[in-house]
């Protein structure tokens, strides 16, 4: 059983929504505090705290820090065009990330595939030297075939699956498919657990966050057929933690959600 991380998407309204910023949002910093406390050793710091605009002297602070409570930093990032892979390939090595997390697409960027394995096939030799994998997302727009197609197009070895258990609904794909497809190829585990309500008037669904063991994932299923193939390093906790009627409120639950979904996890053996 592969080892289990918190995220900066575990505490995503701590650390601010664009239009609901807390007055002190939770930074690196606290992130590794709560590891502290719950006794993790491993957290993917992604895109809603970007690595690239911390100064030389915050990464230097932050890398002496979780390697003194010996936390493995994740490095996640958002757009993955020239200038992101370069800096991210950068601090993915900086920190001895294990692999680097990408979300292909951001705000108005969202390249063809053809340009997608392009762009992968020049940065494969950088890869390789840094001996770090790249782990794309499914996220939304792409579909499980689209995402097989990028691996199968640049190297298995050096291309993989960050794989999210909500995000392709966006592409019309549900998550048995997409763990069907997907899982030969999944670095990353993102464990997002979920439900979908029919809407009051019966016309269309609604899908909401839950917390780990509360929704609709049989997630020690997920890690048996993800643990077959052998190839997954991690799994990390996220939540859709539904807001309340206060900024205040909503970060006190989902609080109550991450401290919740870990006590479920570790009942079924998923955490260090």
């Amino acid at each position: 059983m592969v080892g289990l991380g918190l995220s900066t998407y575990t505490y995503t309204w701590a650390i601010g929504v664009p239009g609901n910023m807390p007055q002190q949002p939770m930074d690196a910093f606290g992130l590794l505090e709560l590891a502290t406390k719950y006794h993790i050793n491993r957290v993917q710091i992604a895109d809603n705290i970007p690595l690239n605009q911390l100064s030389e002297t915050e990464l230097e602070r932050l890398k002496h820090f979780s390697d003194s409570r010996r936390i493995q930093i994740e490095v996640g990032a958002r757009g993955l065009y020239q200038e992101k892979i370069d800096k991210y390939l950068e601090l993915a090595a900086y920190f001895g990330s294990p692999f680097l997390r990408f979300v292909i697409d951001e705000g108005t960027y969202r390249p063809p595939l053809d340009e997608i394995i392009q762009l992968i096939q020049q940065n494969l030799p950088k890869f390789e030297r840094a001996g770090i994998p790249l782990a794309i997302e499914n996220h939304d727009r792409l579909k499980g075939r689209d995402l097989i197609r990028i691996i199968q197009h640049t190297d298995p070895h050096l291309v993989g699956i960050c794989l999210d258990t909500v995000n392709s609904l966006g592409a019309g794909e549900g998550l048995q498919e997409v763990l069907q497809q997907l899982a030969p190829y999944t670095l990353n585990f993102h464990i997002k657990d979920f439900s979908i309500q029919r809407k009051s008037h019966q016309m269309g669904f609604e899908v909401v966050g839950q917390p780990a063991g509360s929704g609709m994932l049989d997630i020690p299923e997920i890690m048996q057929v993800l643990d077959d193939f052998r190839k997954c390093i991690s799994c990390t906790l996220e939540l859709w933690t539904s807001p309340e009627k206060t900024l205040e409120d909503t970060i006190a639950k989902e609080r109550e959600w991450a401290e919740k979904s870990l006590k479920y996890l570790k009942t079924v053996g998923i955490i260090n």
